[in-house]
């Protein structure tokens, strides 16, 4: 089956989601990756291989593509940041709202919307709805 474009959009996105919490992060890079694996545990959003360290997260920012552990978490993370981040692109906005909603179960795309932050709600309307089609066409498992 052939990806869709949001799918794909949101997989490219995913590195940045690193990057972003790389740069936000108040650590050095190998207690960054660190709070994004023992938070992923901790969580419940997915269970790290190996322990990261800062070069992977460099990594994963980059050229290679970060395990869903690590995207999942950067945006649990991102959320609650006082920074207020938000996505600079449209391929960054599909990967905030893939990963939102693979964080959380939702009974409808209005429950998921309205879970966001309010300084998201705009940034990731789109991207959500789009996530949304997609998750009911059964490519979010």
């Amino acid at each position: 089956m052939p990806e869709t474009s949001f799918y794909a959009k949101a997989m490219r996105g995913t590195p940045r989601l690193v990057r972003r919490w790389l740069m936000l992060g108040q650590a050095a890079p190998d207690r960054l990756a660190m709070i994004l694996a023992d938070t992923s545990r901790l969580a419940g959003l997915g269970e790290p291989e190996s322990e990261p360290d800062g070069h992977c997260l460099r990594e994963w920012s980059g050229e290679r593509q970060p395990p869903l552990w690590a995207a999942r978490t950067a945006v649990f993370l991102l959320v609650q940041m006082p920074a207020r981040p938000t996505p600079d692109d449209d391929e960054e906005a599909c990967a905030w709202a893939y990963c939102w909603l693979r964080n959380r179960e939702f009974d409808s795309l209005e429950a998921a919307h309205d879970a966001l932050p309010s300084h998201l709600r705009d940034p990731l309307a789109a991207a959500l709805d789009a996530a949304w089609v997609d998750q009911n066409a059964l490519r979010l498992i």
